[in-house]
């Protein structure tokens, strides 16, 4: 199970069209709410998580994924069970994907010295010694998927798509859209 977790204040461009993108590719996930089911993104559009993060399943989850906006980064940090989550992915070997601001919570940790990643431009000095790639649209490095910005939510969830399933299925789903990449 893919995991997306959002906290108050997340991206909603980012976090909505990674949702769409995977359930588009048939990719089991689920939205997590950190306080709550019930979350309000950054631009003030309420969302209804699938569940309240105090009931991730960590035994069964293939990726957690991590969508910017300041106030939802903010949110991941301060809860426990969302950084247990985290965690729990980096300790066994599974995906994690951030996006935005999102990757200066691996940054800050250390998680990704020496690998290669992007952020929102700006937010550098958040990356730890990660190998910023300036203008990337989304980096992918070992078991890490990292995205540029909301105008970049598009491509990272495609990115996501390819590495999580395949690329023929991130093709369908490029085609069905009509996106060029």
């Amino acid at each position: 199970m893919v995991y997306l977790l959002l906290g108050e204040g997340f991206e909603e461009i980012e976090a909505i069209t990674i949702a769409d993108i995977l359930r588009r590719a048939q990719i089991p996930m689920q939205t997590v709410g950190i306080g709550g089911k019930a979350v309000t993104g950054a631009h003030g559009l309420p969302s209804l998580a699938d569940i309240a993060v105090e009931d991730l399943d960590l035994a069964g989850m293939t990726a957690v994924i991590l969508p910017g906006g300041l106030g939802g980064v903010e949110s991941i940090e301060a809860s426990a069970p969302a950084m247990a989550a985290v965690e729990y992915a980096m300790k066994h070997d599974r995906y994690v994907g951030a996006i935005c601001a999102a990757p200066t919570i691996l940054g800050k940790r250390g998680w990704l010295d020496g690998k290669q990643a992007t952020c929102y431009p700006g937010m550098e000095s958040g990356m730890g010694k990660a190998l910023m790639q300036p203008g990337a649209k989304a980096v992918v490095d070992g078991r890490f998927v990292t995205g540029q910005a909301p105008g970049a939510a598009m491509e990272f969830a495609l990115t996501l798509v390819e590495v999580l399933k395949d690329k023929d299925t991130a093709d369908l789903v490029t085609g069905f859209l009509v996106y060029t990449r």
